[in-house]
This record gives C-alpha cells, structure tokens and sequence, in this order.
C-alpha cells in the first residue's frame, strides 16, 4: 500500500503526529513521540494525550464527522485496542466509500478537523476563556472560609470523577432520545451499555428514572418544577460518576414545542439537589461530596446566561455560605457563559439579564 500522502497545514507537527496515532492506536501512545501533542496536552484538566484527543474530537459538530474521528483514532468505545486497518474500514462505512477513498479523501479531512480544533484551542498562543480553558479553577472568599470551584468548558459526558451530575429535564420526567445534543441526552447515550457495534444493549439511565416516577406516584403525570430524581449513573459508573440528579426545571408549553423556564425555579431546584445529595451521602461509600451543574434553563428554557447563571449561583453560594463542605463543579460548552459565570462569582460586576444571549451552555 502506498504511503499517506503529504498534507500542508496551519498545525503541521500536530497533524503528523496524529497521523502517528492513527496508525499506532491508543494502546500505543506511551511508545510514541508526539512532542506537539504532548505540549497541548498539559493545558488539559488530565495532561494526557487521550484526554486531549477526547476533548477535541467531541468538540466537532455531531454526526458524521465526529463518529469518523472516533473510529479513527480509536476513541469511540470498545475500538482502542482495533487494528488502524479496522478502525478506517468503520470509518469509511459512515461515508459509504471504499477503505482506499476514504484514505485519500475523507480520512484526511477528519484528521485535518481534529487538528484545527487541538491548534487554536490547546496550541501555543491560545490563553483566554474564549479558546482554551477546558476547565478553571476559581478561589471565592466565603463567610466562613473559601470555597473553591471547578469550571469545566467541555461536554458533559466528558466529565469524570464527579459523585453527583445534574440533568435538567421536563415536569414529565421525559428523556430526549440518545441522539439528541442536550445535557440529558448526553448523560443518557453515555450511561448505555453498548454491544461491540455501537448499539444500545440497555438504557439504564432512562429505565431508572421511568421506575423513580412509577415509584414516587408520578407515571403519566408531569411533577412539581423543582423536583429532583435520583437515579443511578449506568456506565457512567466506570468514569468516577456515582450519580444523576434528574431536575424538573423546563415546563412544557401546550401544543408547542417550547418550554418556560422561570428563574426562581431554578434556584429552587438547585438547592434541593443539595438537600437530596444530603440525604443519600452516607448511603454511598466513601460519602457522596462533589457535584457538578450544568447551566439551567439556558438551552430549549430560553433563559439568558447571565439569568441562568445568577439563578443557579444564588442556591450555590447560599448552601455554601452556611459552611457546607460539597466540593462545587459547573460544566458548560460555550466558553462565554464560562467567561460569564467565573465574573459573578469573583464579583466583579453584577450579572443581569442583558449581561448575554441564551443558548445551549
């Protein structure tokens, strides 16, 4: 088979090197030498080389092209010990072209997609909210002490190590399905159990939450905003995720596809996610201690960043003001409503609502 041939571009060392890896694999990563990769790595919250290509790949939009990154560089579950010969041919599948075109066209556009993203995100030069930070830590002085606060700008399924992960959802407790972009969405595709060609074997996450309901009086009916569900994590386990605190924020409009989200509510919820994180600490070993939000009400809810982000804030610093210990984490996608939230928490100015524009944080 004839080599790859040569392709110019704007990150060159980055884009050799993950070629490198694409023929290696991620079992490999350990016995190659990826200088440019390993640099841009260090500004990830794990230092490490997959942590980096995770980050990036599922900054791609969703579909097509992330899926073929995924299989391509190893990274989609189940594929990180596939020979690179089997990982193209599932790529090539997703475009329906030959393994040889794919390897002459699509394959190195992928590549090329991958390697603009870890550029101007990680690469040299690139040092504010707006194109690195995956994740920040800030110091906010307390009554009794100072808290700290992790803020994380990646997706949510990303997220490791957390006891606690909130999903906004609807009154009628009703998961999106798997495929859709959402927070809820996301935590249910990345909880399922899949077989070894991708397909969902069993949705743990959506079934827990369906028995919660059936459990608690409220199948076929919507809940009160401010409800909290607790269920388990499915295989979100493995990842360090003991829990999902399903929030009833978003009530749906009648015969419409929109919801109304108030601010109050918010606020509501979030402080009840502490009062039932309270509740199950001690069930759980070692006790349940960090918890991680997602902006409420800020994608299908409408609500502003600046709103969603002084409503949420208001519950948090509350709870820990009184001299809670939780260990506080926020998650969003967009590094503007990042931006947002590390301003009003350092108090440097008052959020309001014309302080941004809503969107799916």
């Amino acid at each position: 088979m004839p080599s790859d041939p040569p392709l110019d571009d704007e990150f060159p060392a980055i884009l050799r090197e993950l070629r490198e890896v694409r023929r290696a694999g991620l079992t490999r990563l350990r016995s190659l030498r990826l200088p440019a990769l390993e640099m841009a790595a260090a500004q990830t919250p794990d230092g490490t080389v997959e942590s980096l290509l995770r980050l990036s790949v599922a900054r791609l939009d969703e579909g097509t092209l992330r899926t073929a990154a995924e299989y391509v560089l190893g990274l989609a579950q189940g594929t990180k010990d596939w020979p690179g010969a089997d990982r193209r041919r599932r790529a090539a599948e997703l475009y329906g072209v030959s393994v040889e075109r794919f390897r002459k066209d699509q394959e190195l556009m992928v590549l090329g997609q991958v390697t603009e993203v870890i550029g101007r995100t990680y690469g040299p030069g690139a040092t504010s909210w707006q194109t690195t930070a995956t994740h920040r830590v800030l110091h906010v002085p307390m009554t009794r002490r100072t808290a700290r606060f992790t803020v994380h700008v990646h997706p949510v399924d990303l997220l490791r190590d957390v006891d606690v992960v909130v999903s906004p959802t609807n009154t009628h407790l009703a998961l999106p399905e798997p495929y859709k972009s959402s927070v809820s969405a996301s935590l249910r595709r990345a909880g399922a159990v899949r077989g070894v060609n991708g397909d969902i074997l069993e949705d743990p996450v959506h079934d827990e939450l369906r028995a919660w309901a059936k459990e608690n009086g409220a199948a076929g009916r919507p809940v009160p905003s401010g409800t909290v569900a607790a269920t388990g994590s499915g295989t979100l386990a493995a990842r360090g995720i003991r829990r999902i605190y399903h929030c009833a924020v978003a009530i749906p409009r009648p015969g419409t596809n929109d919801y109304d989200v108030l601010p109050s509510d918010v606020t509501r919820t979030a402080a009840r996610v502490f009062e039932v994180m309270a509740e199950e600490r001690e069930s759980f070993g070692p006790p349940l201690r960090s918890v991680c939000f997602p902006l409420l009400g800020s994608g299908r809810g409408g609500l502003p960043y600046g709103t969603s982000v002084g409503a949420l804030w208001a519950a948090v610093e509350a709870e820990l003001a009184r001299g809670a210990d939780w260990d506080v984490h926020f998650v969003m996608r967009r590094p503007a409503a990042a931006a947002l939230l590390a301003t009003l928490v350092t108090g440097n100015r008052p959020v309001g609502d014309r302080s941004a524009t809503s969107g799916s944080g």
